[in-house]
């Protein structure tokens, strides 16, 4: 199957060679080009791509906009987006996650990294820039943790999905938890959208978000 990506960013320059390098991927195709916020939106509605690559900083409507929008709590048929940014800033980490992506990455994480964010955000997986991974798993430790909530809530996931969980936070994608815990691929995206479902999470960045805000992750760390 070929993933069909949208590019949105303001700078031509940018979408060009992004463009180069994921039509240069025989399961990758670029369907379509935006320069500005508004321009993605419609393109978003009209091509339906399979990923959404948007930049933060654009005219008209900005990428945390169009991504809340497109992606966001309460959008029926939401598309999976990943924000592409020069900008390291935690508010725009935190904006872009919380609105719905499921991807971050900085704009100078490389072309295999870039590849590798588009195939994570169409399997259903997530990619963050590692540098921005480290940092929000502190964040979420610092603020949200087992002290600061006096102890870990009341929750029925079960012990596969409990580890399941643990391993998502670690950062692991579903082919490297069904590694490392010697289970089927099939097995671990069941467990998945079981605790998707029991969190009331939308996606595995939330999954490994709540995780680090509730102190399961307090003696990983």
């Amino acid at each position: 199957m070929v993933i069909r990506v949208l590019l949105a960013d303001d700078q031509e320059m940018v979408r060009t060679g992004f463009r180069y390098m994921l039509d240069a991927e025989e399961d990758i195709e670029v369907v379509g080009e935006a320069g500005d916020g508004l321009g993605a939106l419609e393109m978003a509605g009209r091509l339906r791509p399979d990923v959404a690559l948007l930049d933060i900083r654009m005219p008209g409507l900005d990428g945390l906009e169009v991504t809340r929008r497109i992606a966001g709590p309460g959008v029926a048929d939401p598309l999976k987006v990943v924000v592409v940014t020069t900008f390291d800033l935690d508010e725009y980490v935190h904006a872009a996650l919380t609105g719905g992506a499921v991807g971050f990455l900085l704009k100078d994480a490389g072309p295999t990294l870039l590849i590798e964010a588009v195939r994570a955000a169409s399997r259903g997986d997530a990619l963050v820039s590692p540098t921005v991974t480290v940092r929000l798993l502190r964040h979420f430790t610092a603020t949200g943790g087992r002290a600061a909530r006096g102890g870990m809530p009341e929750h029925d996931l079960t012990r596969r999905e409990t580890e399941i969980v643990r391993a998502v936070a670690q950062g692991l994608t579903n082919v490297e938890v069904a590694d490392d815990l010697f289970v089927s691929l099939s097995t671990v995206k069941t467990h998945l959208s079981s605790v998707q479902t029991k969190l009331g999470a939308r996606n595995r960045v939330e999954v490994a978000a709540w995780a680090y805000r509730c102190g399961l992750m307090d003696d990983e760390t």
